[in-house]
């Protein structure tokens, strides 16, 4: 009988320690994976200051942009889009140009309102609204920027910008006072120019689904 009570005695115990076994390596596995879902942000952004330079100029001129973007979805209706896109955002650009032949600094500001992500890149549009005294005439106007996020920077940054204008979205038989397309929502060329001081930080994040009802 004393055999036969030990013996389930061991049963219980055995049984026991398996089930706790397993239920901690279940613990750790869903911990593990909400901690890769906390890894990957829900929505979108680009934030960051950085001087650039250009690749087919060779200036003394010194040219920045600033981003505060943020992936904001469904959250500007339109006629016939009740509930916006999944590309809405919301945020500011700011746009810094020393001119070294004329001794001064023009500067830009615009509200964002679209952003789109891929893996270390980003396109994003603002409306500018308010501009510096002698800059070009963009008030009201939609640009369009582009950014390449190289990573952790060591020494030369090797993130990369791109944008709408001067060299790029000029309209073929344009005339000199509309010599450029208009550019729509997160339209940009490729990052083209290389980042020289300062740097960008993407989080990507997937475009969502519409909201349900």
């Amino acid at each position: 009988m004393r055999s036969v009570i030990r013996r389930k005695v061991t049963v219980s115990l055995t049984a026991l320690a398996t089930m706790s076994t397993l239920s901690t390596a279940c613990a750790t596995s869903a911990g593990a994976n909400a901690g890769s879902r906390e890894a990957r942000p829900a929505y979108a952004s680009v934030t960051g200051s950085a001087e650039f330079t250009l690749p087919y100029v060779k200036d003394d001129d010194v040219r920045s942009f600033t981003f505060d973007a943020h992936a904001a979805p469904y959250s500007k209706p339109l006629p016939g889009i009740p509930t916006g896109l999944p590309t809405d955002a919301r945020g500011t650009v700011k746009v810094s140009h020393y001119s070294a032949g004329r001794d001064i600094t023009y500067t830009s500001e615009g509200r964002v309102d679209c952003l789109v992500t891929g893996p270390h890149t980003a396109t994003l549009t603002a409306v500018i609204t308010k501009v510096s005294a002698g800059g070009p005439p963009w008030v009201g106007k939609r640009l369009g920027f582009s950014v390449h996020d190289g990573g952790a920077d060591q020494g030369r940054s090797r993130d990369r910008v791109g944008f709408s204008w001067e060299m790029v979205n000029l309209l073929p038989g344009g005339t000199a006072e509309t010599p450029e397309a208009q550019v729509g929502t997160c339209m940009a060329p490729a990052p083209y120019a290389p980042v020289t001081k300062g740097g960008y930080t993407v989080h990507h994040a997937d475009l969502l689904p519409p909201p349900r009802g």
